[in-house]
């Protein structure tokens, strides 16, 4: 691991030396993509254009959420910012990264959340365009765009989150998997037509679970807030 943690310093440096515009462009994604933007913007915009979209989209989000946080616990994953101190490389070699404000971030760092929450949670909204295209035009260039942007912005989050040093390149591609695999696996199993007691019900008992699971993985003595 050490060799692909080392790998993922040098991309990562490789990236902060572009430059300044690209700089600001990486710091927007990365706050723009934050999973809370999709329950405070995605969720809202596409309830307003279909009902049955937005639902699915807030329940993709809100199992994607969890899921990511369990399987940080299990995975681990260090952080960038923190390993190439705690692992020595910064005293044995020549490291030249610079720090941002969203850099500091604590926590197991594998599988990112930016790009499996977001990933996810997008992709009903993708797969609604991409119909809509089709049912206007024949053009396949026109019917793939929705696709198309939806990778070009997984790929953006996953650099930016590469730049502020907030995870490894390993971390960033298991994120984007994730949350395409999600996304296809979940949206056909939305319950569209629950009530909202239904999804108070989940978020309650996926947050009861969550803290029972972190507390049985703290009994047996494995430290996942290391």
């Amino acid at each position: 691991m050490d060799a692909l943690h080392t790998a993922g310093i040098r991309f990562a440096e490789a990236l902060q030396s572009g430059p300044p515009w690209l700089e600001k462009l990486w710091i927007l994604v990365t706050s723009l993509a934050d999973p809370k933007s999709i329950f405070t913007i995605c969720f809202p915009l596409a309830y307003f254009l279909d009902r049955k979209v937005g639902v699915s989209v807030l329940w993709i989000g809100l199992v994607s959420e969890w899921l990511n946080v369990v399987l940080k616990w299990f995975l681990f994953g260090e952080r960038p910012f923190w390993w190439v101190h705690e692992s020595g490389l910064a005293s044995k070699e020549l490291v030249t990264l610079r720090q941002f404000p969203v850099s500091c971030e604590t926590g197991p760092g594998d599988p990112s959340g930016h790009c499996m929450i977001t990933g996810a949670a997008l992709w009903p909204l993708v797969t609604a365009l991409t119909a809509l295209a089709s049912r206007h035009s024949r053009s396949l260039v026109v019917n793939l765009t929705p696709f198309g942007i939806y990778a070009l912005l997984q790929l953006a989050v996953g650099l930016s989150r590469v730049f502020v040093l907030a995870h490894f390149p390993h971390q960033v591609v298991g994120g984007i998997l994730a949350g395409a695999a999600l996304g296809w696996g979940l949206q056909p199993r939305t319950p569209a037509t629950c009530t909202p007691g239904f999804f108070v019900a989940t978020a309650l008992a996926l947050l009861l679970s969550s803290l029972a699971l972190h507390s049985l993985v703290i009994a047996i003595g494995i430290d996942i807030d290391w």
